[in-house]
C-alpha cells in the first residue's frame, strides 16, 4: 500500500493548455441562440405594434365617420336621401292596416294545411284563415274552395289569436255579403231561379239558393207533393222577401210556376227530360213543370211496356196537349209529332227532327177547328161571349199572396250557423 501511494505521488500531470480549452469550448454558440431569440422578439413586437397602430387608425377613422354622420343627421337629416319625408309617410300608410274586427284587408295565401291557410297581410305577423271560414259552403280542406298558395284575396278580420297575436280572417263573411247582394238583384229583376229542397218543417220547406237558406211556405208551393217527396228536388222559385239584417229569405214556388205556365200554350213543342215511369205513362220535366205523357199519347202504335221506348234521364221533344193551371197539370204528347204512325217506337230520332214541322200542322188544324166553332157560336148565339173549352186554359194560376198574408213563424235563418 505504501509503495502504491508513493507511485501515485510521483506522478506529475501536465498543466491544462489555455489554447485547447479555448478551441474546445463552444463559447460563441449560446451567444448566437440568444441573438436569434432577441431578433424574433423584436420582429413580433414590431408586428404587434403595427397591427395595434392600424386598428387604432381604423377606430379613429370609424369614429370620425360616425361623428360626421351624426352631425349630418343633426343638421341636415334629409341630405342624400332619394325620397321626401312625405313620401316616406305615404309608404307607411300604404301598408298600414286597421286591425279592428270587421276591417277588410288584402292578403296573399302562402301556406295551407288541414285546418286552414296562412295569409300574408304585410303585418308584423301572418294571419290565419280557418277552414270553416274559407267558404260559404261546408268543406273539409281549403283547396276545395280554390284556395292555394299565391292566391290574392280580400279578407275580413274576425278575431285575434291571443297565443301569438296573429289575426283570424274570414272569406265566408264576404261570400255571404255577395250572396245577399245577388239575391236582392235577382228580386229586383223578378227572375225565376231554382233552389234545392234540403229540409222541411211544419210551415214549409227550406231550399238552398246562392249559398243561403230560403224558406218556401206550403201555401206558396204549387205542387201537391208532400214535403218528403220534395226533399232533394230542385224547384223553380221567385223572391218574396230578402232581408239581410233579419237574415230572412222567403220564396214562392207558385209565383215562379205562374210565370213558367204563362209561357205554355196548346200545340207548343218543348224540350223535356224523363223523370220517372209509371204503368200509365211517363212524367216529363219541362222547365221545372212536371207534365204527364200518357201511354196512349206516346205513339199511334200500341205501347205495352213504356220502358222499351223511354228511360229516366232521356231527353225528348213533346207537344203540349192541355194545361190546367188551377191544378197544375200538363198533358203531353209525342204521338201528334210522329210523321208516320209508329215512328216514336221505330225511329224516335226522326220524331225529334220533325217535331216543329208536325206541331205547325197540328196548330193549323186547331186554328181551323176553332174558327169553325167560333162561326157556329156567332151564328146560333150571337149575344154570348166566346169562351174556351174544357180542354183549353181554365184560368190563370194566381201569383198573388194570400189576403191574410204568409205565416212566417217557421222561417229559418238564411245564414248557415
Amino acid at each position: 500500500m505504501a509503495s502504491l501511494a508513493q507511485q501515485f505521488t510521483g506522478l506529475r500531470c501536465p498543466p491544462l493548455s489555455h489554447t485547447r480549452l479555448s478551441t474546445r469550448t463552444p463559447t460563441f454558440l449560446p451567444q448566437t441562440r440568444v441573438s436569434n431569440s432577441s431578433s424574433r422578439r423584436r420582429v413580433i413586437v414590431s408586428a404587434v405594434t403595427a397591427i395595434s397602430d392600424a386598428q387604432t387608425r381604423d377606430r379613429q377613422e370609424l369614429k370620425r365617420l360616425f361623428e360626421e354622420a351624426y352631425e349630418r343627421c343633426r343638421t341636415a337629416p334629409m341630405e342624400g336621401v332619394s325620397f321626401t319625408l312625405d313620401q316616406f309617410h305615404a309608404a307607411i300608410e300604404k301598408y298600414d292596416y286597421n286591425s279592428e274586427l270587421g276591417t277588410k284587408v288584402k292578403g296573399t295565401i302562402f301556406c295551407t294545411d288541414a285546418h286552414g291557410a296562412l295569409v300574408d297581410i304585410t303585418a308584423k305577423s301572418s294571419a290565419y284563415l280557418p277552414v270553416q271560414e274559407a267558404c260559404i259552403h261546408k268543406i273539409k280542406h281549403v283547396e276545395e274552395a280554390g284556395i292555394v298558395p299565391g292566391m290574392k284575396e280580400e279578407f275580413v278580420i274576425i278575431g285575434e289569436n291571443e297565443a301569438d297575436d296573429s289575426l283570424v280572417l274570414s272569406l265566408r263573411v264576404i261570400h255571404y255579403e255577395l250572396a245577399w247582394e245577388r239575391c236582392r238583384q235577382l228580386q229586383t229583376e223578378d227572375v225565376v231561379v231554382k233552389g234545392k229542397v234540403i229540409s222541411a218543417n211544419k210551415g214549409g220547406v227550406v231550399t238552398e239558393l246562392e249559398g243561403l237558406r230560403g224558406f218556401v211556405p206550403f201555401s206558396q208551393i204549387s205542387s201537391k207533393s208532400s214535403a218528403e217527396e220534395l226533399l232533394g228536388m230542385e224547384i223553380p222559385l221567385k223572391f218574396v222577401e230578402v232581408d239581410e239584417e233579419q237574415s230572412r229569405l222567403v220564396l214562392s214556388n207558385r209565383k215562379a210556376m205562374a210565370d213558367s205556365q204563362a209561357q205554355l200554350g196548346i200545340g207548343l213543342v218543348v224540350l223535356g227530360t224523363v223523370q220517372s215511369l209509371k204503368p200509365y205513362g211517363a212524367f216529363i220535366d219541362i222547365g221545372g213543370i212536371n207534365g204527364l205523357l200518357h201511354v196512349s199519347q206516346i205513339s199511334h202504335d200500341r205501347v205495352s211496356d213504356i220502358s222499351t221506348v223511354l228511360q229516366p234521364g232521356d231527353t225528348l221533344k213533346v207537344m203540349i196537349m192541355s194545361h190546367d193551371r188551377e191544378r197544375g197539370r200538363v198533358s203531353l204528347s209525342t204521338k201528334k209529332l210522329e210523321p208516320t204512325p209508329g215512328d216514336m217506337i221505330r225511329n224516335p230520332k226522326l220524331v225529334f227532327e220533325k217535331a216543329e214541322e208536325m206541331a205547325r200542322t197540328f196548330r193549323q188544324r186547331i186554328a181551323q177547328a176553332e174558327a169553325m166553332a167560333r162561326a157556329d157560336m156567332l151564328r146560333f148565339q150571337p149575344e154570348s161571349g166566346l169562351t174556351l173549352s174544357s180542354d183549353g186554359i181554365l184560368g190563370p194560376l194566381t201569383s198573388d199572396l194570400p189576403v191574410e198574408g204568409l205565416d212566417l213563424s217557421d222561417v229559418p235563418m238564411a245564414d248557415n250557423p
